[in-house]
């Protein structure tokens, strides 16, 4: 008698992402540069982050005398895609501007 074909089952890795981590709450920050013009920077706090313009400046002004500053507090999703909106507007205008955001956890 022959013994049966050996069957070789592919591993399978799954990546489990908890719905509740994308929904708690991260830091978006803003870095100082030194080539950023300070409107532009007002500018996109106030058309993309939605800050108003005396937030936006104040917001600016610390980044400029600190190195960076919070913008504002989001959600994962929503922070990751103002914060590429910011980078893709930048980059179409030749500046350096960065951001960055963090879990609001890790105050």
């Amino acid at each position: 008698m022959t013994p049966p074909d050996t069957i070789v089952k592919p591993q399978t890795t799954f990546v489990v992402v908890a719905q509740e981590s994308l929904e708690q709450p991260y830091r978006v920050i803003i870095e100082n540069d030194d080539v950023t013009p300070m409107d532009f920077v007002v500018m996109v706090l106030t058309g993309i982050f939605a800050l108003d313009m005396l937030q936006a400046v104040d917001v600016m002004l610390v980044a400029h005398h600190h190195g960076e500053a919070l913008v504002t507090i989001l959600p994962y999703q929503e922070a990751s895609t103002k914060i590429y909106q910011a980078h893709d507007l930048a980059g179409q205008n030749n500046y350096p501007l960065r951001l960055y955001m963090e879990p609001a956890s890790a105050l």
